[in-house]
């Protein structure tokens, strides 16, 4: 079976000159395999077409995608019109258990939800006329989907959902934060959730006042303190600490014990921490979706990183993610860039003390710690922007540096951005060390203020990494990237680190992202907001055993190789915490 997608945003005929059917060889013989809709965007039917491929080549915008499913399917559970996005099946949701939903960005996770919760009635590819719930449940019975599905289609089901995109949220209320959760405190948790996510100084602030990683603790809370049947959370994690986050998964791993609960997340040692089963969304990303049947969560995450399904007998990734302990012994000899001496620099009501060390040429560093603690402070000291109270800086450096949150408002399209950081834009370097693995070459005619969340947070490392700099500091990549993006991210990072002879600091709470990608550790400890203490840098191991003993969670490392949090209090975690090891670089049984 054969589908078609055109994705309208990027089909511009009157600057091609349609190619898509000039070239066309089944035009040519006189069918409209393609022709051009009333929407003045292209149209190709997949009865007439013959999977060439050639309309896909001569698109110089990569507007087209024609594709062979992987295996023989049933009918689309929803399709969004002709040309266009297609999905497979659905999750099904456990009571009182946490169900993930695993997959790249633009595999239907989004859409299963509304399905689910009501939102969307599927039409089961059926795109010209409105198929009754009669006769969609009749695909369903005998499935466990059958009695859900019928809660669903009789309107018994109340669904609390936490948004992935938290930005759009002060753009539909207007209050203060108090007034948004007084809302929805339908269960009579607020007050504990609260205190548990530290909102009660935000109470009285105004919600557009408020920064990415408070948003999305309201954001979370909002959600928990609703009654409802379905709790879907899309991404708990961005903007958040690693303690946040590990806040946020015991108020979640709580409330499933009630009411079923399902997460998407990117974050894997959160998502291994929290689920109990989880579903791989595989195919291609805005083309088609398929939502494979549930998996135990160890099983489910391992065939994902391997890119094939077993029991589907199915490889939809031609690579497999390594962790590769060869990062996590000592740090590498290389030259140093900077030397930071002892620092102290002091605000009003904070205080930051630096203990000193190197920062080396052609060296990757993760820095880890909570929000508030002064990493970005330290980013300005460094850069020469700041001065410090106490203790004399080496000669700035020249810093090009990405900020945790990013802005899309201007009207620049994303080649003028790019185009704008670097002179070597034409260079087969950039195309394929960087406009390839971060997947900017089909958005390149697209204004940044039409982008996603991703497809921003990709231009903007590619922007930072663009410019000529001694030392590149990248502020929480991660946010927004799906788990095949992070995986990218290293190759990107290393090979810039290794051309140029630069440092790199690696700013994250994605503990995966860091493992895969630092070299060695800069640890930031203390109060946030008042006192923080950055030391280091440290090899991988040292670092990761100092920063984990703060938070009181142990990781250990799996037959692939994958960091796993232990549960707290297993053997393993309890003989962990006694030898003092709370990071285990060697592969454990477990």
């Amino acid at each position: 079976m054969r589908i078609a997608v055109v994705h309208r945003d990027r089909c511009h005929p009157k600057k091609c000159g349609t190619e898509c059917i000039l070239y066309c060889p089944r035009v040519r013989t006189g069918d409209e395999t393609v022709i051009i809709g009333e929407a003045g965007t292209a149209v190709v039917s997949e009865e007439l077409c013959v999977g060439c491929g050639i309309c896909i080549k001569k698109c110089p915008f990569s507007a087209i995608d024609i594709v062979s499913l992987p295996e023989e399917l049933p009918h689309p559970t929803h399709r969004y019109g002709r040309n266009a996005f297609a999905l497979y099946g659905l999750p099904i949701p456990v009571k009182g258990k946490v169900t993930g939903l695993l997959g790249p960005n633009g595999i239907g996770k989004s859409t299963s939800i509304q399905i689910l919760s009501g939102a969307l009635r599927p039409n089961m590819g059926e795109l010209d006329r409105e198929v009754p719930w009669k006769e969609i449940l009749s695909h369903y019975a005998g499935t466990e989907l059958f009695e859900y599905l019928r809660m669903v289609s009789d309107g018994r089901v109340k669904t609390a959902t936490k948004p992935q995109y938290i930005d759009y949220i002060p753009k539909v209320f207007l209050g203060t934060v108090g007034d948004l959760l007084k809302t929805t405190d339908e269960r009579g948790q607020l007050a504990r959730y609260v205190e548990a996510f530290s909102l009660s100084p935000l109470l009285d602030r105004a919600i557009d006042s408020l920064s990415g990683g408070e948003l999305q603790r309201v954001a979370i809370c909002a959600c928990l303190s609703r009654q409802a049947d379905f709790y879907f959370l899309d991404e708990i994690t961005p903007f958040l600490d690693i303690y946040q986050r590990m806040a946020a998964a015991a108020l979640i791993r709580e409330l499933a014990a009630e009411r079923p609960l399902m997460i998407v997340e990117h974050d894997l040692a959160i998502l291994d921490l929290l689920a109990d089963a989880v579903h791989i969304a595989y195919g291609k990303p805005a083309v088609f979706g398929i939502i494979t049947q549930p998996k135990g969560v160890r099983v489910g995450i391992n065939q994902y990183l391997e890119g094939y399904l077993a029991e589907e007998n199915m490889r939809f990734r031609d690579y497999e993610v390594v962790f590769e302990s060869r990062l996590h012994g000592e740090r590498p000899e290389l030259e140093p860039l900077v030397e930071i001496p002892a620092l102290e620099k002091a605000y009003d009501g904070f205080r930051l003390e630096v203990r000193g060390g190197a920062i080396r040429k052609g060296e990757i560093l993760g820095v880890v710690g909570p929000n508030g603690i002064g990493k970005t402070t330290l980013a300005r000291l460094l850069a020469g922007e700041e001065k410090p109270d106490r203790g004399s800086m080496p000669p700035a450096l020249t810093i090009s540096y990405k900020p945790q949150y990013l802005k899309a408002d201007s009207e620049e399209t994303v080649e003028e951005v790019l185009r704008g950081a670097t002179n070597r834009f034409e260079t087969s370097f950039y195309q394929h060390e960087v406009l390839e693995p971060l997947a900017l070459a089909p958005i390149l005619a697209s204004p940044v203020k039409t982008l996603s969340g991703g497809e921003l947070q990709r231009l903007a490392i590619a922007r930072c990494l663009s410019r000529e700099a001694d030392l590149y500091i990248l502020d929480e990549p991660s946010a927004h990237l799906d788990v095949e993006q992070r995986v990218k991210l290293p190759r990107v990072v290393r090979s810039l680190a290794q051309e140029r002879e630069a440092g790199i600091l690696v700013i994250d709470h994605d503990i995966y992202l860091i493992d895969i990608l630092s070299e060695g550790l800069m640890v930031f400890s203390g109060d946030p907001g008042r006192h923080g203490v950055a030391e280091g840098p440290f090899p991988m191991r040292e670092g990761m055993n100092r920063f984990l003993q703060t938070l009181g969670i142990t990781f250990r490392r799996d037959k692939s190789g994958r960091p796993r949090i232990n549960k707290p209090g297993s053997f393993l975690d309890r003989e962990q915490r006694a030898s003092g090891t709370y990071y285990y670089s060697e592969i454990s049984k477990g």
